[in-house]
This record gives structure tokens, C-alpha cells and sequence, in this order.
């Protein structure tokens, strides 16, 4: 068995990380020996390695906080969920691995058949996309929205899920070839980023209200967007992947009424009630397994690949999620 291990955290993540040997200990009553299936490579598994996300565990730790397996054991007093089912694992267990032993009730069981890659992934994007859609504006079939790093895996989520629930995407990408690939998966207007987004979007839309801009980019684009909205407007920032703090400028504060609001999924979980959990949890299982809602995958790499994987996962211009998939 093999997990990927760390013991410091560095400038460059994969140098930190390596697969090492394990052997799991006993299970003892309410355990479960979970075999992983696929495991997801965040944004924020990255920053966690560089020690630049908000919350980080203690040392030495196991990479991995989301994904899907199968159980593969229990232990005794222990019946469910039955061995053989697939199970979302425990948020933060340590997914990047071959097993991993967890709290057998915190193992969700998830619909069989379904391909376990886009299971794996269902944890942290898909509901990120789905609150922020939610939570901070009331809008109706027909409202627009705009959003940059519409490439990324939150921003593929936040096409498809708009375009269920009826509202219209404008997506604002950094770079040309970026363009098509959001295009292909539903986006109604595709934009490049730039001082002139305004200008674009107003064209694009017909001078439409937008009443909601949701921001990962950080710095300058975290302006473009809310000067793109209509007074009164949200803008809600969950990320800075362009690696600077976000800049609104007075003219869209001060004469627009700009509010800009942070999101971080842990605080949701944190004030969330199970019944809530459960509901945000089984709707985006019945749509992926539907084949509503899924993201793209780039790459797929094997436990003692993990430094590739990560490597790989940190770097730009990439199209798709990199996961984690042990072999057999």
C-alpha cells in the first residue's frame, strides 16, 4: 500500500511530497479500510504544500482532501457502509493514496456505475460552484452572470449549473486558446480578459443588468468584473490565481455600490446543518451521475507518480483537473 507523504511544506510543491510505503493499522469498531479510487489535485492541495492556504495540518501529513473509493473492509461491530460500496471519503483524510482507513459513518455511499473520476471530484468544486450561484444574489431564469477563470474546474461547474438552473454565462478567460474549450462546454459569451471588458461585455449581452461577478483571478480582473456589473452588483472572490490581492477601484465601490463578499467552502461546512450537507451533497451526486454535471480531466497519474502529478497540477495552461487514480 502507498500514500504520498509530506513532512515540510516548500516553494515548490512536488519537492516536499513523495510516495512511501504503509501498512494500516488494525481497524477497530466504526473503521473502515477504504480502497481509493480517484483523487482530485486542487488549487488548494498546492497552496497547502507551499503553506499559503488558510488552513493547513499538522506535520508530518498525506496529501489528498477529497475523492472517491470502494470498501474494501470494516471493522468489527461494524456494518455499513457494506463492503463493496463506493464511498465519498472523508473531507481532509489523506486521499492520495492507494488506502486509507476513516470513520466508516463519514463515508458517504455514492450511486454504483457512475465513473469513480467524476465521483472524485464532487466534494469541494461542484458545491463551491453551486453556493456561489446560490447564496449571495437572487436571480431568475434568463439573469446573467460573469465569472473569470471560466477554464477552471469551479468555472466549467458554474457554466453547467447556470445553464440548469436558467441563467446566462458571460466567461472571462486569460488567455485565446482557452476560449474554445469553454465555448464547447456551454458558455454563452466567451471573453479574453482585458481594461475593455465593459465595453465587450455590454456589446455581448445587449447592455443586460448582471447582478452577480464571481472572481478567482484576483489583482486587476477583479475590477474588469465589477465594472462589468450593474449598480448595486455582488462580485464574490473565492481565489487569486493571477497572485495578487483583488483590486476594486472607487468608481465601481463608491458610484457603483459595489459590495464584494469572500467565499470559503470550510466556512460553509462549519455553520452549514447536516440536513443542508445532505441535501447540497445529493443533488450534485444525482447530477453527476445523471451526466449533468462533470469536468474535464488533463491528466491521471498513479500513487508513486505523485510528484509528476503535482508538478503538472501546479502549472498554467492546463485544461482539466489532474487526478490521482492508483493501480489495481
Amino acid at each position: 500500500m502507498l500514500r504520498a507523504e509530506y513532512a515540510t511544506r516548500g516553494p515548490v510543491p512536488q519537492d516536499v511530497i513523495d510516495a512511501v510505503e504503509f501498512t494500516p493499522p488494525p481497524l477497530a469498531e466504526g473503521q473502515a479500510l477504504v480502497q481509493v479510487l480517484a483523487a482530485p489535485i486542487n488549487p488548494s492541495d498546492v497552496l497547502t504544500l507551499t503553506g499559503q492556504y488558510g488552513l493547513l495540518p499538522p506535520l508530518p501529513a498525506i496529501g489528498g482532501n477529497e475523492g472517491v473509493g470502494r470498501i474494501a473492509a470494516l471493522g468489527p461491530g461494524t456494518s455499513a457502509p457494506p463492503v463493496g460500496t463506493t464511498v465519498m471519503l472523508p473531507p481532509g483524510s489523506g486521499t492520495w493514496a492507494t488506502h486509507l482507513v476513516a470513520e466508516a459513518g463519514k463515508c458517504v455511499p455514492l450511486p454504483g456505475g457512475v465513473d469513480p473520476q467524476q465521483l472524485a471530484m464532487l466534494t469541494i468544486n461542484p458545491p463551491t460552484a453551486s453556493l456561489m450561484l446560490s447564496d449571495y444574489v437572487t436571480l431568475a431564469p434568463g439573469d446573467w452572470v460573469i465569472q473569470d477563470a471560466a477554464n477552471s474546474a469551479v468555472g466549467g461547474y458554474v457554466v453547467q449549473l447556470a445553464k440548469l438552473r436558467g441563467y446566462r454565462t458571460v466567461n472571462v478567460v486569460r488567455r485565446e486558446s482557452a476560449v474554445a474549450p469553454v465555448q464547447a462546454s456551454g458558455g454563452d459569451v466567451v471573453l479574453v480578459d482585458g481594461a475593455d471588458l465593459a465595453r465587450r461585455v455590454a456589446a455581448a449581452t445587449g447592455k443586460a443588468p448582471i447582478k452577480l461577478a464571481i472572481d478567482a483571478v484576483g489583482g486587476a480582473s477583479t475590477d474588469h468584473l465589477a465594472s462589468c456589473l450593474a449598480p448595486g452588483g455582488t462580485l464574490v472572490n473565492y481565489g487569486m490565481m493571477g497572485g495578487e490581492p483583488c483590486q476594486v477601484s472607487p468608481a465601481n465601490f463608491v458610484f457603483k455600490d459595489v459590495t464584494l463578499r469572500g467565499f470559503w467552502l470550510a466556512f460553509w461546512f462549519r455553520n452549514a446543518t447536516p440536513a443542508q450537507v445532505q441535501a447540497l451533497f445529493g443533488e450534485m451526486a444525482t447530477l453527476v451521475a445523471g451526466g449533468k454535471l462533470s469536468a474535464r480531466v488533463a491528466a491521471t497519474f498513479d500513487v508513486r507518480e505523485i510528484k509528476r502529478a503535482v508538478a503538472l497540477a501546479a502549472a498554467g495552461e492546463r485544461e482539466g483537473k489532474v487526478l490521482v487514480v492508483p493501480k489495481a
